[in-house]
């Protein structure tokens, strides 16, 4: 008879007893923003707080998450002080930044690649891509070592070049924009004393060795990224749509909506939100799976199984897809416990009232999904690595409970993007290896910007061929 062993509960964030940001926990909070959230965060629908000057509202529940991401857009629509603060630096005026007109401008501009008619060709480069990254792993020893979420930084990278830019990123480049981006979240003032506390005055205190370091990251990004314009410029051009086309030469897709090129600047500021939104997300939601995957032999077995029934050792295509319910189960169960960007904010322009609270102009309103997709009466075993939720035939979750790619007017435009470039990229590598994690590591989370594994994730290769 077989033996129904209990469901793998994965590494999380301390909770402390109270709620509250004060001179003790501020240190931690700094270096983990989900470290504040005591248990009532995980069952309350809403919460109303205030830190001295500034008023916050949570909103955690479908109902007031559609109201604030979609029902009443309009006066939602602005981007927190403390994102744009923290991302400004390195996106300037970019759509993860931006509000009102020129968001809409910019996401009408921004959108042609991501129609549905190109991913067919993207999947390919996927596919490739991680192959080619299989072939690299396989000229190494048998137990080696790699930091996966280096290495799914490096692969996602190279995808988001190829596809969406049309260039082929060098490995040297891909590295320089890995480094960056870490280097950035590391430094960046995330937690601004005037923004989240309402005092003004103390917007000049930020260590200038820090804001040095920063400054030296977003030029790294920056600079691979004018290399890739520079390039597109002046070499011979894809046959394809791609972003840098629409963004240089104006909308030419099948949408057949016309527009107009953006200035360097503009172009480069949209080309790093797609590449930032494209390749860190993604390789950070990789490093995950890996790391549930190997906790859970119940579900890798059945992973494994699907992959190797359904593609018999080839690359898989677009069409596979479809066929990899199980895999695609376990991509979304990890969006699911570590979604990539655990907290989305806004600033409220106008008055308003949600669940019998008054919310007054300037008030920020947080989702976070690190939240809604833990909430204890929403989901059974929350804390839980249980794929089978996401499989076929399996009432789906609301689609204001389940956010990892956002949601309403502001939702990820590379959304089935990325959930294919995941399912992709763990076929193709699962097929020759099995990554296990060293006995004596203890995987700790790491979140500023985006939810990753602190200080990497270094995990055995295992080659299965």
């Amino acid at each position: 008879m077989d033996i129904i062993k209990p469901l793998f509960v994965p590494v999380a964030t301390p909770r402390p007893k109270y709620f509250g940001l004060s001179p003790i926990n501020i240190l931690g909070v700094r270096r983990n923003m989900l470290s504040v959230w005591a248990d009532k965060a995980y069952k309350a629908r809403s919460l109303s707080f205030s830190l001295l000057n500034q008023k916050y509202f949570l909103c955690n529940s479908p109902d007031t998450v559609r109201r604030v991401f979609l029902d009443r857009h309009d006066i939602y629509d602005k981007k927190s002080p403390q994102m744009r603060h923290a991302l400004e630096p390195l996106l300037g005026d970019g759509l993860f930044v931006s509000d009102g007109e020129l968001w809409r401008e910019r996401r009408k501009a921004c959108s042609p690649p991501f129609e549905s008619s190109f991913l067919p060709g993207f999947s390919a480069i996927m596919s490739g891509s991680a192959e080619a990254m299989a072939n690299d792993w396989m000229s190494l020893p048998d137990g080696s070592s790699v930091d996966v979420l280096n290495e799914m930084a490096r692969l996602t990278a190279q995808i988001i070049g190829r596809t969406v830019f049309g260039d082929d990123v060098s490995d040297a480049d891909a590295a320089k924009v890995v480094n960056g981006f870490s280097v950035y979240q590391k430094t960046i003032n995330q937690l601004d004393y005037a923004d989240t506390f309402g005092l003004p005055f103390l917007r000049g205190l930020y260590n200038p060795l820090r804001r040095k370091k920063a400054a030296k990251a977003t030029a790294e990004v920056h600079e691979v990224i004018d290399q890739i314009i520079e390039r597109y410029k002046q070499g011979e051009k894809p046959d394809r749509l791609t972003l840098l086309s629409v963004l240089l030469d104006g909308d030419s897709s099948s949408s057949g909506r016309g527009g107009c090129p953006l200035n360097a600047e503009a172009a480069r500021n949209e080309a790093i939100v797609m590449f930032m939104a494209g390749h860190e997300t993604t390789a950070n939601a990789l490093a995950w799976a890996w790391y549930l995957i190997d906790g859970c032999e119940r579900s890798r077995n059945k992973m494994y199984a699907e992959i190797d029934e359904v593609l018999q050792g080839r690359t898989p295509t677009l069409e596979d897809v479809a066929n990899l319910p199980f895999t695609r189960a376990v991509f979304e169960e990890t969006l699911r416990l570590y979604p990539p960007v655990p907290l989305l904010s806004r600033q409220a322009r106008e008055e308003d009232e949600i669940r019998g609270t008054k919310i007054e102009p300037g008030t920020i309103m947080l989702a976070l999904p690190w939240l809604l997709h833990r909430h204890e009466k929403e989901w059974d075993n929350p804390d839980a690595f249980h794929p089978e939720r996401f499989l076929p035939g399996v009432p789906r979750p609301d689609k204001f409970l389940y956010i990892p790619f956002s949601v309403g007017h502001r939702v990820c435009l590379g959304g089935r993007f990325g959930l294919t470039e995941g399912i992709l990229c763990l076929a193709t590598l699962a097929q020759r290896f099995k990554l296990k994690l060293p006995e004596k590591h203890n995987v700790e989370i790491e979140c500023r910007l985006t939810l990753r594994p602190k200080d990497g994730l270094p995990m055995i290769l295992e080659k299965r061929v």
